[in-house]
């Protein structure tokens, strides 16, 4: 199918970009499209204007500053296949993103528009919302710095305004004390995820005192787990406290259901996968 008509523009400044949003009516930005080209494909979706952002300067690319990583919005899934991120975090961003899609959509697809796009089975929201990342939004007039757990909505939703732009991502770096481990199920490779698991965890003199376990795909937006999270904290880092926390991790969510899968079977899985990243955590 083909798209309906729309109008096309190249801001070459990040305030051509932003004007426009604000100044033409139904646009949609467009950044690496791996999502937005297919729905207006099958015309899902309409937008009377696309908003080329891939020429606009300074979006692109990982930086560490201090103890945080920052990441450009246009910053292309497959950077993250080699570790650009010191420690730990480096090491799960490698791991998530051969998660992400086939290669052809690793090389195009940007981690922003992953972000903005708010698809709840994808790896790097799942990512933000575990490690309660900031979402860097610029408007024409303000700039704004919206924590993980208050930019996703719901499907497909965040609270970004039609004329902001998503412009940057700063993770907090953990030391070399923190473990970090990616669990993924999907039915076929490079599929959404029915279920995925991100762990990191701080282990000192073999005691858990810090968790981070989140979860993607079981609900409209991505989890922190807070019952599987205090269900390791504190104890040995060992399988006896992951089965705690993948028990508690099961009990906490309320999965829904579709023709992939019924809750309980996704609730099985948020058990098992926690479990599964906690050895892979351990290497």
């Amino acid at each position: 199918m083909k798209p309906a008509a729309f109008d096309y523009f190249a801001p070459e400044s990040l305030t051509e970009a932003l004007t426009l949003l604000r100044d033409v009516e139904g646009a949609k930005v467009l950044a690496g499209g791996q999502s937005l080209v297919p729905a207006m494909n099958f015309r899902l979706t309409r937008p009377g204007a696309l908003v080329d952002i891939n020429r606009v300067p300074g979006l692109e690319g990982v930086t560490i500053d201090g103890d945080e990583a920052r990441v450009g919005a246009l910053t292309r899934h497959r950077v993250f296949e080699q570790p650009v991120i010191p420690g730990p975090l480096g090491r799960l961003t490698v791991d998530m993103a051969h998660h992400v899609g086939h290669l052809p959509i690793r090389v195009r697809g940007t981690f922003g528009g992953s972000l903005a796009h708010a698809d709840p089975a994808a790896e790097w929201c799942l990512l933000a919302r575990t490690m309660d990342a900031t979402m860097v939004v610029q408007g024409t007039e303000q700039e704004r710095r919206i924590p993980a757990s208050e930019f996703f909505s719901t499907v497909f939703t965040t609270a970004l305004e039609d004329d902001e732009l998503l412009t940057q991502v700063q993770l907090p770096l953990v030391g070399s004390g923190h473990l970090a481990g990616f669990s993924e199920f999907s039915r076929r490779v490079g599929d959404f995820a029915l279920v995925m698991i991100a762990v990191v965890v701080e282990v000192r003199d073999g005691t858990v005192t810090e968790a981070r376990i989140g979860a993607g795909g079981v609900s409209d937006v991505p989890l922190r787990l807070s019952s599987a999270e205090a269900a390791i904290r504190g104890g040995k880092w060992d399988s006896t406290r992951w089965a705690e926390a993948a028990e508690a991790g099961r009990a906490e969510v309320e999965p829904f259901e579709d023709i992939h899968g019924s809750a309980e079977y996704r609730r099985d899985l948020v058990g098992a996968l926690i479990q599964r990243a906690c050895r892979q955590a351990t290497g």
